[in-house]
């Protein structure tokens, strides 16, 4: 089968599962011939083995059932970085780069400041940071060990000296240190909400937050404080519909300077406040 009639075939073949059939074709052929998604273009009449063709068949199974390609191909692309990602860690979302948007705004460029991911997942937002301000020290934190392995991997590959991964639950395994700034995308997701369906290849402790998906940002409102200089600022991504719940929990546990950001879409999904002063 050539390459041109193999890319036809397996888009057809996705055109139900994915919204961007004949580019995930395109990635996953170029995979499985291990060449730059150019050669498709430059080589159309170049003929497969029944070899390759076997492994493009797999491929093309996985996805057709459902699973995202950033972990068929082992990668996502986040802030303009490549990282690798794997079933024990959320895909980084386009949404999540308004946190880093934030956090940058905050952080002048030559600080020297002390910077704090708390559930990092992949690493995508302490890396972005870090990436950005080589003078900060950016610690990262997840309870998953194979996640906090992958985001030290992301680390390495991004050749980046200024972050630090330490396994444990939220807060706990930096309890007595002090940080500038704590970033954080909890998960947010009702334990009962049908969305989760949809993100079943996705793992389910980065996702859902109890019954009302506002478990874990209720623990870092209570402890995050204690952990945060002077006038220091705690920004969270949430939910579209939770912008309100979470500025009263923020409000009952004392924060200040409540304010929620819109993404690009428009629909709130980042807030940040200031430590309460305890």
């Amino acid at each position: 089968m050539r390459l041109d009639a193999a890319v036809a075939e397996a888009a057809q073949r996705l055109s139900t599962t994915s919204d961007s059939a004949r580019l995930d074709a395109e990635m996953l052929l170029c995979r499985s011939i291990n060449m730059p998604r150019s050669y498709l273009f430059a080589h159309p009449e170049d003929v497969l083995d029944e070899l390759t063709i076997g492994r493009f068949d797999k491929l093309l199974q996985r996805r057709a059932e459902g699973e995202p390609m950033a972990y068929i191909m082992g990668i996502k692309e986040f802030w303009s970085l490549e990282l690798l990602v794997s079933p024990a860690t959320l895909v980084p979302r386009p949404e999540t780069e308004l946190l880093v948007e934030l956090a940058l705004r905050e952080i002048p460029r030559e600080a020297n400041w002390q910077v704090l991911d708390l559930g990092t997942g992949c690493g995508a937002i302490a890396v972005a940071i870090a990436s950005e301000r080589l003078m900060c020290d950016i610690t990262a934190t997840d309870i998953s060990a194979d996640a906090l392995a992958i985001a030290k991997e992301n680390v390495r590959q991004a050749n980046l000296a200024n972050v630090i991964c330490i396994e444990g639950d939220w807060t706990e395994p930096v309890a007595g240190r002090r940080f500038n700034i704590i970033v954080s995308n909890p998960p947010y997701v009702g334990a009962s909400d049908d969305a989760l369906q949809a993100l079943a290849y996705e793992p389910m402790a980065a996702l859902a937050s109890g019954e009302d998906g506002l478990d874990a940002i209720r623990i870092l409102a209570s402890d995050c404080g204690a952990l945060l200089e002077a006038e220091g600022l705690l920004i969270i991504e949430h939910g579209v519909e939770q912008k309100d719940d979470v500025a009263s929990i923020l409000a009952a546990q004392g924060w200040s300077d409540i304010t929620c950001h819109n993404d690009l879409a428009g629909k709130p999904r980042v807030t940040a406040a200031r430590r309460d002063g305890k």
